[in-house]
């Protein structure tokens, strides 16, 4: 088990985490979501050991992680931390940059594992290919099974598909999830894309303002957000008092309602007047305001600036919000 204990840390006095409190099983999953500099990046690097901390402990089973002040090279041999920056040899190939780190005493097992990873991530037909002439993405893909052809008991993530595109991103997230979990390694992925956790996170933990303020499935969070932050990390969100849409509702209570969760009707419900709308494929955004306040909802057209719809939810959504 993978567990934080009571950490804080700051840059410069600027508190960055404050009593951090996180216990990962073998084998688990947790994604650490949050806006920009909310610390994801840092409680990662606490937890591989690149930064000193003074208040709090990190151990990974009864082994204490221990900072810079006590190891030569930063890290853990058991872990592997694959950072937004890569660490790779621009001169050599991509086969050699996987391998580097396997036996070549043993090389058939070596060239198995290097082909099971290259297929892994897509690069098959580039193992050739000298590094400093791939792309961006392509460079990030053999940073992952470099650090994956050492066989980590834990794996960080820091952002593993920024610069990745959609194209590929999609599947990578799938063979990379799907080969972490048939291998029982223990993942944290920092993110700020919900794409990259909602179908393969076991758990999220939601970081601001240096605290933990939400830690459950992908699915409660999303379905069940206790409050705007947390809503808009998954998509365009609105907080709407709840009589306004139900009138015959006897509480002032305000509801979080997703964008996609709004049907526009014709006669009643919350009266916007439509600012804009923009085409997402396969449906408008569109952004409207009430009592100047700006409300998304999504339509399967365009709708006219200036004009007043009225927008509806499902009761299911009230009850579900409601019991948050």
């Amino acid at each position: 088990m993978l567990q934080v204990d009571h950490v804080s840390f700051a840059y410069d006095k600027k508190p960055v985490l404050d009593d951090i409190n996180l216990k990962v099983a073998k084998g688990e999953h947790v994604a650490i979501i949050g806006e920009s500099g909310c610390g994801k990046s840092t409680l990662l690097k606490i937890i591989y050991g690149l930064l000193h901390i003074k208040v709090g402990e990190v151990y990974w089973d009864e082994n204490q992680v221990l900072g810079p002040l006590y190891n030569l090279v930063p890290g853990e041999p058991y872990m592997k931390y694959l950072a937004q920056d890569f660490d790779l040899m621009p001169f050599t190939t991509v086969y050699e940059n996987v391998s580097e780190h396997l036996s070549v005493l043993e090389p058939d097992f070596l060239k198995e594992r290097t082909a099971e990873l290259l297929q892994m991530i897509e690069m098959t037909e580039f193992s050739k290919t000298k590094v400093k002439n791939l792309s961006g993405g392509q460079q990030q893909r053999v940073a992952l099974a470099r650090v994956l052809a050492q066989r980590p008991d834990v794996l960080l993530l820091d952002e593993p598909f920024s610069h990745i595109d959609n194209f590929r991103k999609n599947s990578l997230r799938r063979n990379l999830f799907a080969f972490l979990k048939n291998k029982g390694i223990t993942v944290l992925t920092a993110t700020h894309d919900h794409n990259d956790m909602l179908p393969f996170a076991d758990r999220v933990v939601v970081l601001k303002d240096t605290k933990i303020i939400a830690k459950d499935t992908p699915k409660n969070l999303f379905e069940h957000p206790k409050d705007l932050y947390i809503a808009s990390l998954f998509g365009e969100a609105n907080k709407i008092p709840i009589n306004i849409v139900k009138t015959y509702a006897d509480t002032k209570r305000r509801i979080i309602v997703y964008a996609h969760e709004f049907k526009v009707s014709e006669k009643s419900g919350l009266e916007v007047t439509v600012k804009g709308s923009y085409y997402m494929g396969g449906h408008y955004m569109i952004v409207g305001t009430y009592e100047e306040q700006n409300i998304y909802f999504n339509h399967h057209t365009a709708i006219e600036e200036g004009k007043e719809v009225f927008l509806n939810i499902a009761l299911e959504v009230i009850n579900q919000r409601l019991n948050i």
